[in-house]
C-alpha cells in the first residue's frame, strides 16, 4: 500500500513533465507554421529598398516607341543642354531592336533600350505592361527620383535646366486625372476589387515621384483585373451586318487611359498628386465615337509648329475637367506655372522648327542631313 501510495503520488510530477514538453512541441509546430504561412503569402517586397545614393538626383526619361526614335536629333539638343549627373534615359522599344549609332543620331541613346521589351499593341494591356517595364528598369537606380514617360512623337518646350527644376522641386506626381463618367469604360465585373467610385481615367504620359513609381511596378491586383476586364472593343466592320450592334455594346476599355489613375486612387494617393499632366496632346474633335478611327491626337507639322503656336501652347495655366466641373490651375510647388513642360505629336519637321527656334537649344539643322541608316 505504501509503495502504492508512493507511486500515485508521483504521478502529478511526471504529467506535468509530459505536458511541458508537449506545449513546448506544440509551440515550435506553431511558430513554424506560421513563417510558413508567411513566406508564402506575404506582399512582394518593393523593388527599391534602399533609397540612399550619391550624387544629385535625376530625372528618369522613359521613352515608350514603336521602335527607333525619330526626334532623336531634338532630344539630343536638349540633353546635350543638361547635366548628365542629373538624368538618365530608359527606352522600350521592339523587341530585339537595338540603339547605336545605325539607329539612332544621338550618342545619348546608345543602349538605352531595356532587355525585357515585349510587343506592344495600341488598346491593350500590353501598352500598360511596357510602362511597367520602364518603370522597373529605372528604379534599379536609387538615384532616380522622378520618372517621366514619353512616346516617340513628344518634345520639349523648354531647355533642360527648366524642365528639371520644374519637376524637382515638386513633391507630387503630374497625372492627369478626372472621374470617367460619361463613357461606358467601367466594367462592373471588376467589382469588388475596382469599385466604381475609384475609376478614373486620363492621359497615360505621366510624371511620377519615386514613391508612387513603386506602387505601380508593385502592383499584382489591379493590373490583373485590367488585363481581365479593360479591352478595346473592336472597330465597326461594315461586313458583320447587324453583329456590329451587339459587337458597340461592348465596353470599350482602353487601358493605358485609366491603369495609374486608378491604382493611385485605389491607394488613397490622389492628395499626393497635381491632379494634371505636363503633356500638351491637341485632340482631333471632329471625330465621333462611331467613326473607325475614333478620336486620335493631331499631329504637328513644320507649318504648324510655329513661335505662336508653340507661344499658345506655353501660356495655358489651366486645365478645365468637365466631368467634375473642375478648373485645375498648373502649380508646381505651390507656385503658379505654364501646365506643359512636353507636347505630342510632332513629326520631324515640325521638332525640326522647333530646333531652329531654340526652343531647347541652339542647333545647326543642316546637321540633320547625316542620318542613319
Amino acid at each position: 500500500m505504501a509503495s502504492a501510495a508512493r507511486g500515485a503520488k508521483r504521478r502529478p510530477a511526471i504529467s506535468r513533465k509530459m505536458l511541458i514538453l508537449l506545449f513546448a512541441s506544440l509551440s515550435c509546430v506553431i511558430v513554424l507554421l506560421l513563417l510558413s504561412l508567411f513566406r508564402f503569402h506575404s506582399p512582394k517586397p518593393s523593388i527599391s529598398v534602399s533609397r540612399v545614393f550619391d550624387g544629385p538626383p535625376k530625372i528618369a526619361f522613359l521613352f515608350l516607341v514603336r521602335r527607333n526614335l525619330p526626334l532623336d536629333f531634338l532630344w539630343d539638343a536638349f540633353f546635350q543642354n543638361g547635366d548628365v549627373s542629373r538624368f538618365s534615359i530608359y527606352v522600350h522599344s521592339t523587341p530585339g531592336f537595338v540603339l547605336d549609332e545605325s539607329t539612332t543620331r544621338s550618342q545619348f541613346f546608345y543602349g538605352r533600350q531595356i532587355s525585357n521589351s515585349i510587343q506592344v499593341l495600341w488598346g491593350e494591356s500590353s501598352m500598360i505592361q511596357a510602362e511597367r517595364l520602364l518603370l522597373e528598369a529605372a528604379l534599379e537606380d536609387p538615384s532616380n527620383q522622378r520618372f517621366v514617360l514619353l512616346s516617340d512623337s513628344c518634345v520639349p518646350l523648354y531647355n533642360f535646366s527648366y524642365v528639371y527644376n520644374y519637376v524637382m522641386v515638386s513633391p507630387r506626381s503630374f497625372v492627369d486625372s478626372f472621374l470617367d463618367v460619361k463613357e461606358g469604360r467601367y466594367n462592373p465585373k471588376m467589382s469588388p476589387k475596382i469599385p466604381r467610385e475609384k475609376w478614373r481615367k486620363g492621359s497615360q504620359w505621366i510624371t511620377v515621384i519615386r514613391k508612387h513609381a513603386e506602387v505601380i511596378v508593385d502592383d499584382d491586383v489591379i493590373f490583373s483585373v485590367f488585363k481581365k476586364y479593360c479591352k478595346r472593343r473592336p472597330p465597326i466592320d461594315t461586313s458583320k451586318g447587324k453583329l456590329n450592334l451587339k459587337l458597340q455594346k461592348q465596353h470599350n476599355c482602353i487601358p493605358d487611359e485609366h491603369y495609374v489613375q486608378t491604382l493611385l486612387a485605389m491607394h488613397g494617393l490622389e492628395s499626393e498628386l497635381e491632379r494634371r499632366g505636363v503633356t500638351y496632346t491637341l485632340w482631333n474633335q471632329s471625330t465621333t465615337k462611331m467613326e473607325n478611327k475614333g478620336w486620335h491626337p493631331v499631329t504637328f507639322s513644320y507649318s504648324n509648329a510655329g513661335p505662336q503656336r508653340i507661344k499658345e501652347i506655353k501660356d495655358i495655366n489651366h486645365v478645365y475637367y468637365e466631368t467634375e466641373y473642375r478648373i485645375e490651375w498648373c502649380h508646381s510647388n505651390s507656385t503658379s506655372v505654364p501646365c506643359f513642360l512636353f507636347a505630342r505629336k510632332f513629326s520631324q519637321g515640325a521638332a525640326m522648327r522647333l530646333l531652329s527656334q531654340e526652343v531647347v537649344n541652339h542647333f545647326e539643322v543642316s546637321a540633320l542631313l547625316a542620318t542613319p541608316a
